[in-house]
């Protein structure tokens, strides 16, 4: 996992930049401050590097420190990157972590843990590839080897034979390795390398539990270990099945795919070759080609093709781990995400985490730069304003090879902007490879209800969205919402209120509004929301001039009983009260007319 880097100062978000490059990590911004930003990554089990004085990070976790064994890296990075300082999480990736940004800093850095210290490794920290079965084993065996035994080795271990760990062929501290089961026992400490690949097969809906029970039989009955799966394989046609994405989920490894044409290649080496399966999908056989596929020239089927009612499977397994970010290709994922009116504060950290994780971003190029610095990792591809369709075309394209892909809007993404277009795509395109993709929508903060707060509570009982271009739709389909908004006494939100080339709709709505209710109804302008040049003022609807709207603006118009309260700044607040002074017993109803309406 990417870690979340914290910069304390101004001074030291260069530094904290160069982490990101080096990590593949980001740089948060601390709207919440230092301490509750590090408490939430370490909450939610993320590494965390501040960027800043050490004992910030310390008094900030303390209260929250349990188990060890639980805790997420934190490190410390001074601000000028001359001290990288691992504080917790050693064994869980912080040491290796503050190795790969001294080496980008060209600092050294301070790692005190004993093991890795006196031997190069942490034996309960293997490298990626690699998993320790008997974690709680270790303890033993590293004071023992500390204390002088030696340690031999059954099995290919070349990250410990390059170690300082001293190696005799009759050491007393076994380190295995083995896709295999191996007993527990109190001398030895088993590694299982991440060298199997999985293939999969299975029928158009499948239940997932059969395809698990399948695998899991499988693994169980050749004795094979599920932690050295690296990845679950199968045809391209399969990608969005959820039997398949079920299992790699199960196992906790990525799920990777191959074209007919790629298993094809893989026929002479096949065990079961189907001319059935071959007239059906193009290559002969799924399962055993796309794990041999997989594990490489070298491997070897470790499992032929087993089936059940409406699945297969088959493991082959290669000579070293498998890195499974290089096999076939991902299922790709469409993430529209929405960051909000414009400031860090409002994006949520759905939104950030999955920027983060895109390797490709999309969007209207202003959008993209608002993003800032959690860009700066992604390719980038930017549209001009209106070439909403090419955006999201662009965004389906890429995820179909396999990419991961953010989607930027401003606001939320559901509301007047890209989700919409992505899933009438989805629905009109004949574009198989586009549906097999994976689509999430991440909520953003939308311009109305950051006008809203902004002001007070003017969405407090029933409203509406109106927007009045009429590019898309008919001016006559837009003057029947306003209308009936305006005969339900609805608080209206209107979006795209003016252009360079529309001024006349927004005359129009007022007009109408003023049909149904009085002239002192409060209108709130909201210009620019969470941007430097912000504004947002108050006016009635009989004073408001449309005129002084432009395209970055929100109107909202309130219902005949949203009120205006003074404030003692010399401000306005505006509210839609609910009917809380009819209730029985409320302190409001002194102070009110039997409409709910304040007499003052």
């Amino acid at each position: 996992m990417t870690p979340d880097i914290i910069s304390v100062t101004a001074s030291g978000r260069a530094t904290a930049g160069r982490i990101a490059e080096a990590t593949g990590g980001r740089v948060v911004e601390p709207s919440a401050g230092v301490a509750e930003t590090l408490r939430a990554a370490f909450r939610d089990g993320r590494p965390a590097v501040l960027v800043g004085a050490a004992g910030i990070a310390v008094r900030a976790l303390a209260p929250l420190l349990a188990d060890k064994a639980e805790e997420p890296p934190v490190l410390a990075v001074a601000e000028d990157g001359s001290a990288v300082v691992p504080l917790l999480g050693g064994h869980r990736g912080a040491n290796d972590l503050a190795r790969t940004i001294a080496e980008a800093l060209g600092a050294r850095p301070a790692i005190t843990t004993a093991s890795d210290v006196r031997f190069g490794v942490a034996l309960d920290a293997p490298p990626p590839g690699w998993t320790l079965a008997n974690p709680h084993r270790h303890k033993e065996a590293a004071a023992a080897l500390l204390k002088g035994a030696s340690a031999r080795a059954e099995g290919h271990l070349p990250w410990v034979e390059a170690s300082a760990i001293p190696q005799a062929a009759d050491g007393t501290v076994a380190l295995v390795a083995s896709t295999r089961r191996v007993e527990d026992r109190l001398d030895r400490l088993v590694y299982h390398p991440a060298a199997l690949a999985l293939g999969v097969g299975c029928e158009r809906g499948c239940d997932p539990d059969e395809l698990w029970n399948l695998v899991r039989a499988t693994l169980a009955e050749a004795r094979l270990a599920p932690e050295s799966v690296a990845c679950v394989v199968s045809l391209d046609l399969k990608a969005d099945e959820p039997a398949v994405h079920a299992v790699a989920s199960r196992l906790g490894v990525p799920a990777r795919f191959f074209d007919a044409g790629r298993l094809e290649t893989e026929a002479p080496r096949l065990a079961n070759p189907s001319d059935v399966v071959f007239r059906e999908v193009g290559c002969h056989g799924v399962a055993e080609g796309a794990a041999l596929a997989a594990a490489g020239p070298d491997a070897k089927l470790a499992v032929e093709k087993r089936r059940s009612a409406r699945a297969t499977c088959a493991v082959a397994e290669a000579p070293a781990p498998i890195d499974a970010a290089t096999v076939g290709r991902a299922r790709g994922l469409v993430a529209v995400v929405g960051t909000g009116p414009g400031t860090p504060d409002w994006r949520t950290p759905e939104v950030d985490a999955l920027v983060a994780a895109a390797d490709d971003l999309v969007g209207y190029d202003l959008y993209l730069d608002l993003l800032g610095p959690a860009a700066a990792h992604a390719e980038r591809h930017a549209f001009p304003l209106g070439a909403e369709e090419e955006r999201a075309r662009a965004a389906l394209d890429l995820a179909a090879t396999g990419r991961t892909v953010a989607l930027v809007s401003s606001g939320d993404p559901g509301i007047y902007a890209m989700a919409t277009l992505v899933f009438e795509l989805l629905d009109r395109a004949d574009r198989p490879d586009w549906r097999r993709v994976e689509i999430r929508v991440a909520p953003g903060i939308s311009a109305l209800q950051a006008a809203a707060a902004r002001i007070g509570a003017p969405l407090g009982h029933d409203f509406c969205t109106i927007s009045l271009s009429d590019l898309l739709t008919p001016w006559e389909a837009i003057e029947g919402r306003i209308r009936a908004a305006a005969q339900g006494d609805f608080v209206v939100a209107f979006y795209n209120p003016v252009s360079r080339r529309r001024r006349t709709q927004l005359h129009a709505a007022r007009a109408m509004l003023l049909e149904h209710r009085p002239a002192d109804t409060p209108v709130v302008l909201a210009r620019s929301l969470g941007r430097p040049e912000e504004t947002v003022s108050v006016t009635t609807l009989a004073d408001l001039d449309p005129e002084t709207v432009d395209m970055l603006t929100v109107v909202l118009v309130g219902s005949s009983a949203t009120r205006a309260v003074a404030r003692g700044d010399g401000g306005t607040w505006v509210y839609t009260p609910r009917g809380y002074a009819g209730k029985a017993g409320s302190v409001l109803a002194r102070n009110a007319t039997p409409e709910g309406k304040d007499e003052t």
